[in-house]
């Protein structure tokens, strides 16, 4: 079967959002799309789609696929530069796989994605480190390693004033981050990050504590996803009461 695909325009990216729906699953790549920080491509059209795929500007190389047609999603990845995983619906992921492989010749691996949701009150954890981050802290920020920096936004002060971030500071220097990395209607995933050395301290829990009492002071659902072997995050998503309400599979290239 042939596909129609296509790269969508800026003007098509709020109708994908709208199609695409506002559930767990979909929180990152409708934030991406309403803030116009991401490449889009569908077969078929942005509002009636065999498959779309969502490139964010911060994570090319992990670019999320919807739709359960492998076929389709396949023939949009030859639109897709520089990625080396799509995670996709479960039920279509072996299936694209294969045809990767096949018309690629090369391997890839599997590795599921696992979401929660937080419905009931989150139980606040605090640390005399650990606070709500505001606008005043952006150089705080600017100057933390990359890592826990956050992402997800124009710049840093989009994120502070747009978004919820809060975050551990030793010495002087921020060490530990919790940040809405996505947001939607009805939901709001939360990125965290702890360096190293600070790790193991609770730092995390109680940054994340506190925005996720945020998004639900604002209405909104917290989601935290991981991946299934990332047993830190999983541990901290089930001390602050997430459970587990899908998973999707990374379709991982391997390289050499």
């Amino acid at each position: 079967m042939a596909y129609d695909i296509a790269q969508l325009d800026l003007a098509d990216f709020a109708v994908l959002a709208d199609t695409l729906g506002d559930t767990p699953e979909t929180v990152v790549a409708v934030h991406l799309l309403r803030k116009k920080l991401c490449k889009a491509f569908v077969a078929g059209s942005p509002t009636c789609f065999s498959a779309a795929i969502v490139q964010g500007h911060f994570d090319s190389e992990e670019p999320r696929g919807f739709g359960t047609e492998a076929q389709a999603l396949w023939e949009l990845l030859q639109l897709v530069e520089g990625w080396d995983c799509i995670g996709v619906n479960r039920q279509c992921a072996k299936s694209l796989g294969d045809l990767i492989e096949k018309s690629n010749g090369v391997k890839v691996r599997y590795y599921y994605d696992v979401y929660h949701s937080l419905t009931r009150p989150i139980q606040l954890f605090t640390n005399d480190q650990v606070r709500e981050l505001t606008i005043h802290d952006r150089n705080l920020i600017a100057s933390a390693p990359i890592e826990i920096q956050g992402s997800s936004y124009e710049n840093t002060e989009t994120m502070l004033s747009e978004g919820i971030v809060a975050g551990a500071i030793d010495a002087g220097q921020l060490v530990s981050i919790a940040h809405t990395s996505g947001v939607t209607d009805l939901h709001g995933e939360i990125g965290v990050g702890t360096l190293e050395p600070w790790r193991k301290r609770g730092l995390c829990s109680a940054a994340a504590s506190i925005v996720s009492n945020r998004l639900q002071e604002q209405g909104r659902v917290p989601v935290w996803s991981t991946g299934e072997d990332n047993f830190a995050s999983l541990r901290v998503a089930a001390k602050l009461g997430f459970q587990e309400v899908s998973r999707r599979t990374y379709v991982i290239l391997v390289k050499n």
